[in-house]
């Protein structure tokens, strides 16, 4: 199943978070706090939301940084996606 936004809504999967100690030991992602770093997975057609133009600036494969409480977690296929509004998310990282 493919998932496909809706005006300015871009679909997230979230990075996973691995940590080493100095020691070597491996903290993995689900004991800490989720980072808000996520890869873009789809983005939507943008257009007009709210009586504004909406232009998209975010691509496919781009690395984001997006809002802590943001968005709609949903699983699809084992795979978890986090679906936010275009706004919801803060830089690019490049």
């Amino acid at each position: 199943m493919k998932l496909v936004p809706l005006g300015d809504r871009v679909v997230l999967k979230q990075l996973v978070a691995e940590e080493t100690t100095k020691s070597g030991i491996v903290i993995p992602g689900q004991s800490k706090e989720k980072p808000q770093q996520a890869e873009v997975v789809a983005v939507g057609p943008g257009g007009t939301v709210d009586g504004k133009e909406v232009k998209m600036n975010v691509t496919e494969g781009q690395t984001v940084i997006y809002s802590k409480y943001a968005g709609t977690t949903v699983e699809i296929e084992d795979e978890e996606y986090i679906i936010v509004k275009q706004d919801d998310i803060l830089a690019v990282c490049e």
